[in-house]
């Protein structure tokens, strides 16, 4: 499997370490990544660096996934996805994980699963803004996983996003990116050949052997570049040039243990070979491709062209039959790649569908001043508050006295004040209401010790706040009543409870908290 080295995403305060793990794998060191990604997760552990273990986890997966190890990586894929920490970062970084997530469940033949995370990734790329490197990361997984789809248009498209996506891109971006492209244009142009386009894939390989070749004279160090090269030189019948890069870099690349460059050399050699009439040694290392070949695709590939080479070298009924019969089977698959276009407009509808009814619930449920939640999701929330979490009820203090002597203008950007506060205290899965008027609430995840100290932060935030920058005179205060849920008890005991404590903390004086 190639991947980009920009694909790293360099979180965590011990990032070097995951750095490392992807540094490996991007090399071709797949089992050394293994005991490298060991190592990085239990140091990480330790030391608390979530971020820094789930981009190791994600480099972990990216080896298993070239070793062909697709269960053990859709594991990994799928403890990502289900994450909330993880999928709760820049959405670009969501996007890069769906679409890592779709190309294992492709590998493993799980299209339709696969298919939805591609439509989810893209969703989500749609709206992000089309800039930076997360940008750039996301995109270029994106592409990943369409390639791995046979969705060679997007794959495409994909790429040209990722070239676009910085202002002046240098030449590690740049290279990365038209790299991969050239790679997919191959791909493509290899399947086009085995459905009879001929002229579509001779120029697909000329415009993957024009790029290849510009990168390789820039100086670009890139074995899987150059093994690309090798494979458009022996198609276009440049074996010269073809034999002279497979002396160069197969031995090396065998010993290195780089198979997906070893792959492309062994088909190099043997398209060079059969040129030359070598029908044996063209078979030899197209087999040799096949028994480093860990991909159903890579493997349909391999076996396509030791079958036109057995119809050179034997001509006869026996041999033209066994190539009609797989001709037959690669068109099947072939229409199969046209019906995944259909399926992924379908997902991708269905994703928008998914998408435009949480906007309606969330507007349903978002109060529309300070945008907290509303009265319905309070009444949604409250039965199911359990044992271990804590109802907090707040009033603001004299706030018609607010409105009548500063206006209600100034009354509502005190409200959107308090709301900015509240939810900057909300952690996940913590949720902060307006009733409506000047009264709030708090669902928080937390026993009523440490919900006393988040409400008491909240109060001594608002008390000390400067509030004349938006009225002279102005001074903001908070009442405030807390419940602990206990075992069993119902909803509407706990907000009773509360709302008592809260109206004991007006009695007392207001500006204060007042609990159990």
């Amino acid at each position: 499997m190639n991947r980009l080295p920009v694909l790293v995403s360099p979180y965590g305060p011990f990032a070097g370490l995951a750095l490392h793990v992807h540094d490996l794998t991007i090399r071709g060191h797949h089992t050394e990544t293994l005991l490298a990604a060991d190592e990085a997760e239990a140091v990480t552990l330790l030391l608390g660096d979530r971020r820094t273990y789930r981009v190791s986890r994600l480099g972990r997966m990216y080896a298993l996934s070239a070793l062909g190890r697709l269960d053990e990586a859709l594991a990994i894929a799928e403890e990502l996805v289900s994450d909330p920490a993880e999928l709760s970062g820049p959405r670009a970084t969501d996007a890069k994980i769906m679409a890592d997530t779709a190309e294992v469940l492709i590998h493993l033949g799980r299209i339709d699963d696969g298919l939805h995370y591609v439509a989810r990734a893209m969703a989500v790329l749609d709206v992000v803004p089309r800039k930076g490197l997360r940008y750039f990361s996301a995109m270029s997984s994106l592409g990943e996983a369409a390639r791995s789809a046979e969705l060679f248009e997007l794959a495409d498209h994909a790429m040209r996003l990722c070239v676009e996506s910085f202002e002046s891109p240098d030449d590690l971006y740049r290279s990365a990116a038209e790299l991969t492209q050239a790679e997919t244009w191959l791909e493509w142009a290899l399947r086009l050949e085995q459905v009879g386009r001929t002229e579509e894939s001779a120029a697909l390989v000329d415009k993957s052997g024009a790029m290849l070749q510009y990168w390789v004279d820039q100086g670009i160090d890139s074995p899987v570049g150059m093994a690309l090269l090798a494979v458009c030189h022996a198609k276009s019948g440049r074996v010269t040039q073809a034999f002279a890069l497979v002396d160069q870099l197969l031995l090396e690349m065998r010993e290195a243990g780089q198979q997906h460059e070893a792959r492309l050399l062994h088909l190099a050699y043997g398209l060079a070979l059969r040129a030359t009439g070598q029908w044996r040694a063209a078979r030899r290392e197209f087999r040799a491709a096949l028994e480093l070949s860990v991909l159903r695709s890579q493997r349909l590939l391999f076996q396509y062209e030791l079958a036109i080479t057995a119809v050179q070298e034997f001509p006869g009924d026996a041999t033209q039959a066994a190539l009609e019969s797989l001709r037959s089977h690669v068109e099947a698959l072939w229409q199969l790649r046209l019906d995944r276009r259909t399926m992924l407009r379908q997902a991708y509808r269905r994703v928008e569908l998914e998408a435009a009814r949480t906007t309606a619930d969330l507007a349903a449920t978002s109060d529309a001043l300070t945008g907290l939640g509303n009265r319905r999701m309070f009444d949604r929330r409250i039965d199911t508050v359990a044992a271990g979490g804590s109802l907090l009820l707040i009033d603001v203090d004299r706030f018609k006295d607010i409105n009548d002597r500063f206006s209600h203008g100034v009354g509502d950007r005190v409200l959107g004040e308090i709301a900015a506060v509240l939810r900057a205290h909300c952690r996940h899965d913590e949720v902060a209401i307006r009733f409506g008027g000047d009264e709030f609430a708090m669902f928080l995840t937390t026993g009523e010790d440490e919900a006393r100290q988040i409400a008491e932060r909240i109060r001594r935030v608002i008390l000390a706040r400067d509030w004349s920058t938006i009225a002279p005179g102005l001074t903001v205060t908070l009442s405030m009543g807390l419940a602990a849920c206990h075992s069993g008890e119902r909803g509407r005991d706990l907000y009773d409870r509360a709302d008592a404590h809260l109206y004991t903390a007006k009695r007392a004086g207001r500006n204060q908290l007042a609990a159990a």
